[in-house]
């Protein structure tokens, strides 16, 4: 770490040879390796995109030139770089460093993302307002070609070439996402990929040309509009040109000296640039380069083997799958759809078995939800299965294209809750509140694999639109009793007259822990499973609630429009008299990274925390 120990800022950069900059991706790599295998964290792409981050940081004057980070998951070099060597150690951990750029972490993140194919709209919005405000910097937009298969990015690329605004677009080719990239865009970019014989020809012809005597300009300029004339023939980079855009590239993502000439060079083109940076994910450590999608995001390994330091069990994600597989071996008309990750959601298997009926439609939450919709309106049978905190990206689709025609769309809510170390751009704490306001959607959460396998099952046969939600990881305790699911139907786990506990989905483990620390004090807690958000049959709930005049909900959501809201309309609706009420669930706030743990008993959702505040606040 010789050259490392000695940046402390991007200014350090300034002052090194090239051979010492390759010798700085070098100890970088090596550091980045020996964190993230402690802490886990997203290693592939960081590992990729170290020698783009240095040409960055070595030509731009950060932070009074802007770089924004798409998705923001490859910003590790960035970190260590802009003086945040040593609290890089700290990594994901609680009141450590984010894993993601942080607009109040440092003056060197320019804008805080978490979510892809945002950098461009955001680098657009900046560049106007330095014009406006009369400045002069670079503004800079770091974008990968996953995050290029977003709408989004599409939406800010025809407004840049539009509006001839001086922005330098960097993409960053490593031909994946999280799985391996798919669709148009991806093979547009491998056919440029493939075509670098045309790559510096413009330097050849002019220095062929230049020597000719009196028509030598005349005929650069020639060759130059007959060369422009078979790229829009055969090279699919005019598709930037002609949004506006002068393009330049491919260029080696790991050759640090090409990078800065080529970015030297964008900063003296007016309007808006376009450099094609071609990188490989994972760079330098074997096991990352030959299983990119596996060290996207990993837990704790060991670097010297690449395997997981804790042995990995069975998790929702998982159990989704293997019974999907099983469903779908009975009825061809299921067919599963994701945005970009099959294997973070459960699907691989099925891909493999049936891959006519599979669809990864890359980072495309929008299109994926009403591509579902129209697969449902011929009859078809589709289940979608994305991250919770990412529903958020289409959530117009959920309400115009599903639900108000009301078809029969299966939406897999995957993360649901508190995903831990990844921090607020992650966490998904929404989804019961805003999915629940939606008309047409029934909404369940299972507390266990079997009950998540009968919920499929069940909402496989609803024909209308249902949402079923899990949580990151495996189950906290499998259960002995399963009753069939009918709709809204909640379930009655134990029996008591003392205190009513309504818990949802993993939840419901929590309440069964709450129940077994009361018991031991005599107090005799009814334990109601809901299953369902809605809709829900409200009557085991309200005699249960008029008996023990007690009741505790217990929900990984945040509380404002959630589970427990609903519980309070009824107690209303229903005029029940002299209610003792708590609800346990997260408030109206974005809940910071750390450990699953960590955060539950912070926010008093530990079993241990809610016994104490069910002692301290209600009589018996």
């Amino acid at each position: 770490m010789d050259i490392l120990n000695k940046i402390d800022s991007p200014n350090d950069l300034k002052e090194l040879s090239i051979k010492e900059k390759e010798k700085l991706s070098e100890e970088l790599r090596e550091y980045i390796l020996d964190v993230v295998s402690k802490t886990g964290g997203h290693l592939a792409s960081n590992l990729g995109d170290i020698e783009l981050t240095i040409a960055l940081h070595s030509v731009y004057n950060a932070p009074k030139d802007k770089i924004v980070w798409d998705v923001g998951h490859q910003t590790y070099a960035h970190k260590i770089l802009t003086g945040r060597r040593e609290e890089f150690k700290t990594l994901r951990q609680k009141d450590g460093l984010s894993g993601f750029p942080k607009i109040n972490e440092s003056i060197y993140d320019s804008f805080g993302t978490g979510h892809s194919s945002t950098s461009i709209s955001a680098a657009l919005g900046m560049a106007k307002a330095r014009d406006l405000k009369g400045e002069q910097h670079n503004v800079v937009a770091v974008i990968g070609d996953g995050a290029l298969t977003g709408g989004m990015a599409f939406e800010a690329l025809n407004d840049c070439g539009y509006s001839k605004t001086n922005i330098t677009v960097i993409l960053n080719d490593n031909e994946m996402s999280i799985s391996k990239n798919v669709g148009g865009i991806s093979v547009s970019l491998g056919r440029i990929r493939s075509s670098r014989l045309h790559t510096g020809s413009n330097d050849l012809i002019k220095r062929g040309f230049d020597h000719v005597p009196v028509i030598g300009k005349g005929m650069v300029k020639i060759s130059r509009k007959v060369k422009r004339m078979f790229k829009q023939i055969l090279l699919p980079n005019m598709l930037f040109e002609d949004l506006g855009f002068t393009y330049l590239g491919p260029v080696d993502g790991h050759n640090i000296e090409q990078l800065e000439s080529i970015m030297k060079m964008s900063k003296k083109i007016k309007g808006p640039v376009l450099i094609h940076v071609v990188t490989k994910k994972g760079k330098g450590y074997k096991y990352a380069e030959e299983n990119p999608d596996r060290f996207h995001g990993i837990g704790a390994f060991d670097i010297e083997t690449g395997k997981d330091l804790k042995e990995k069990q069975k998790d929702y994600s998982k159990a989704f799958g293997e019974k999907l597989v099983k469903l779908a071996e009975k009825d061809k008309k299921i067919v599963a759809v994701c945005a970009a990750m099959k294997s973070g959601t459960g699907l691989t298997t099925f891909a493999s078995r049936f891959p006519n009926r599979f669809f990864d439609v890359g980072i495309a939450e929008q299109h994926a939800l009403t591509f579902a919709a129209g697969l449902a309106r011929e009859g078809l049978k589709p289940v979608v299965s994305i991250y919770s905190s990412f529903y958020q990206r289409a959530y117009d689709q959920i309400i115009h294209d599903i639900a108000t025609q009301n078809l029969p769309v299966v939406m897999i809510v995957d993360r649901a809750g508190i995903v831990g170390q990844d921090g607020e751009t992650h966490q998904g704490l929404f989804d019961l509140s805003f999915l629940g306001i939606v008309p047409n959607l029934t909404i369940m959460a299972p507390k266990d694999f079997q009950e998540l396998d009968d919920m499929l099952e069940y909402a496989l046969k609803e024909n209308k639109p249902v949402v079923i939600r899990f949580p990151r990881g495996g189950e906290s305790r499998s259960f002995k009793k399963h009753t069939n699911i009918a709709c809204g139907k909640p379930e009655v786990l134990t029996t008591g007259d003392n205190l009513t506990i309504v818990a949802i989905g993993k939840m419901v483990s929590r309440a069964m822990e709450v129940e077994e620390l009361l018991k031991k004090d005599h107090i005799n807690a009814e334990v109601i499973n809901a299953r369902f958000l809605k809709p829900i049959d409200t009557k085991i709930i309200e005699n249960s609630i008029k008996k023990t005049h007690n009741i505790i909900t217990i929900e990984d959501n945040i509380l404002t429009s959630g589970f427990s809201s609903r519980i309070k309309e009824l107690i209303i609706d229903k005029d029940i008299k002299d209610v003792n009420f708590i609800s346990f669930g997260y408030p109206e706030e974005f809940i910071k990274q750390g450990n699953v743990s960590e955060i539950e008993k912070e926010y008093g959702l530990d079993s241990l925390s809610i016994y104490n505040e069910i002692k301290n606040k209600m009589e018996f």
